[in-house]
């Protein structure tokens, strides 16, 4: 597993726990100490007005998602091994998406 790997698994959301898409934003030092790893949710319900947070992929279907997902800094920490990798942000996602993690902790 590695930073901007799209993983799927039991997500707990906003609303309800179910198998859903996310993203690891963990850095590569965290993941080689730790067992857990730090994901931000993918969402298919695109919201109607998007939060700084908020980044629509360009790239969902390079990278193993089934339908246009919206990355949220709605960060979960979880077991590895309750996490499948599916697929690999492009590198103009995967760079979009840090920006919102660093807008959300950084700023």
């Amino acid at each position: 597993m590695k930073p901007g790997d799209v993983v799927v698994g039991m997500l707990t959301g906003a609303v309800e726990t179910k198998v859903r898409p996310a993203v690891v934003i963990a850095s590569e030092g965290y993941l080689s100490e730790r067992p857990d790893v730090l994901v931000g949710i993918l969402t298919t319900k695109i919201p109607a007005r998007l939060a700084s947070t908020d980044y629509i992929l360009q790239d969902w279907q390079s990278a193993g998602l089934r339908a246009e997902s919206c990355f949220r800094v709605f960060v979960l920490t979880i077991h590895r091994s309750e996490l499948t990798v599916v697929g690999h942000l492009s590198q103009n996602d995967w760079s979009k998406a840090q920006a919102c993690v660093r807008r959300a902790f950084a700023d």
